[in-house]
């Protein structure tokens, strides 16, 4: 069994940086491509950011592009998302999900292995 766990989250002001992880453990071979989803409130769940096994391909939503920055340690079976510039519509639950494939998808149902979310909350 694979279990995924996400920290980083909390309330900040707009303009403000968080670095959000998510840590694997249990049967971490089973998990190789990675990503970040979000949900808003009264929104449905969205991708946000997905990165291969090796870390070199990445891939993000349109809506994030140029202040979202993930990344993994494998070492560490550790995957971050940098987030600058909060805006009060990145306020939203933050996911991250795994799979066995090399590379990312940007569909919720190719993902097989979630974490529970963090809470991110941007307002002045």
């Amino acid at each position: 069994q694979v279990t995924l766990v996400e920290s980083g989250g909390g309330l900040v002001q707009p303009g403000a940086s968080l670095r959000l992880s998510c840590v694997v453990s249990g049967r971490t071979d089973s998990v190789a491509a990675m990503a970040w989803f979000r949900q808003a409130p009264g929104k449905e769940r969205e991708f946000v950011s997905g990165i291969s096994q090796d870390g070199r391909y990445t891939d993000y939503a349109g809506s994030v592009k140029g202040r979202f920055f993930i990344s993994r340690d494998n070492a560490k079976n550790t995957m971050y998302l940098q987030i600058d510039v909060l805006k009060p519509a990145d306020t939203a639950v933050y996911y991250c999900a795994g799979h066995a494939r090399d590379y990312p998808s940007q569909s919720e149902q190719d993902y097989r292995t979630w974490g529970k979310g963090t809470l991110v909350t941007v307002s002045s």
